[in-house]
């Protein structure tokens, strides 16, 4: 599963005076005009030949091409010299893939900080990149109170990023990040722009099944052993969502529905009355929740 897919070469790109050029292999879905592009490989050369099959098949089932059945993908190589100048692209070419089915190993970022011993190699407090493009996202319950935190990429300090001016932009070998209030924080990363920003979430259940309806909302206890939001409440026959400090600018549903969150998602039907535990977990690469009637 580890061979290398192909050899990507291509010409020299001109640009019409002397420049050093950066090639990027950009692969998408076939028709999306590479809208939702990513990153195959980065060179300074005209070749790239170490694309594997477990990278590519990452990025399929990252991206929710079923395994299994053949997809068709776009492939083109994008140049580029500087941002004053505009990148020029290849044509593309489309090779029809199939995914296979594993258990997916995203990219991760480690979050070492003073609320775990400053321990990069701890596999726990970890953020994730769910379409190995670059950007990172998890929630890390971070405690006590005034702690500090750092990212690295790997299980050692060698690459390593914080803020120096607290200006939400990263930098290799940086200063610590601080925070205030203990709990669990949303973490996002993009280190294609080199940049982060911390949210501190506090959960809760809201809809027309819940007591409170639409208007309120039913607030979740968070577990730091298990790293689950709950809550034990009587719903009604209707519908549920999930949402972050009683606001809608962070809020989950359930598109399948096959119990994934997705943000802004569809509401998830309660088809009987009854008590029910519902659970949210968020320590995970991909969201998921549970409704079990008591």
């Amino acid at each position: 599963a580890c061979e290398t897919v192909a050899n990507f070469t291509w010409s020299k790109a001109e640009f019409g005076f002397p420049a050093a050029v950066t090639y990027t292999l950009q692969i998408d879905k076939s028709g999306n005009d590479f809208a939702d592009a990513i990153t195959l490989g980065v060179t300074n050369g005209t070749s790239i030949g170490d694309i594997t099959n477990e990278k590519v098949n990452t990025i399929l089932l990252s991206n929710d091409l079923p395994a299994g059945l053949a997809s068709p993908m776009a492939i083109r190589v994008a140049a580029s010299v500087s941002s004053e100048v505009e990148d020029v692209y290849s044509n593309a070419i489309t090779i029809n893939v199939t995914p296979y089915e594993v258990e997916i190993d995203y990219p991760k970022l480690q979050v070492p900080g003073s609320y775990q011993g400053w321990a990069p190699d701890d596999t726990t407090t970890v953020i994730y990149s769910l379409k190995s493009d670059g950007i990172y996202e998890g929630y890390v319950y971070i405690s006590p109170d005034n702690q500090l935190y750092k990212y690295t990429q790997g299980l050692s300090w060698d690459v390593n990023w914080g803020d120096d001016g607290l200006d939400g932009t990263l930098d290799p070998n940086g200063a610590d990040i601080p925070l205030g209030e203990a709990g669990v924080y949303k973490l996002n990363v993009d280190l294609n722009e080199l940049t982060h920003t911390n949210l501190k979430t506090d959960w809760g259940l809201i809809g027309d099944a819940t007591p409170g309806g639409w208007d309120s909302d039913q607030d979740m206890t968070f577990d730091p052993e298990t790293g689950i939001w709950s809550i034990t409440l009587d719903l009604v026959v209707g519908n549920i969502k999930f949402r972050a400090n009683d606001d809608w600018a962070v809020n989950l549903g359930d598109n399948g529905p096959n119990f994934v969150m997705e943000y802004d998602g569809d509401n998830i039907a309660i088809s009987e009355p009854g008590n029910y535990t519902v659970d949210l977990i968020l320590n995970v690469p991909r969201y998921t929740y549970t409704v079990t009637k008591n």
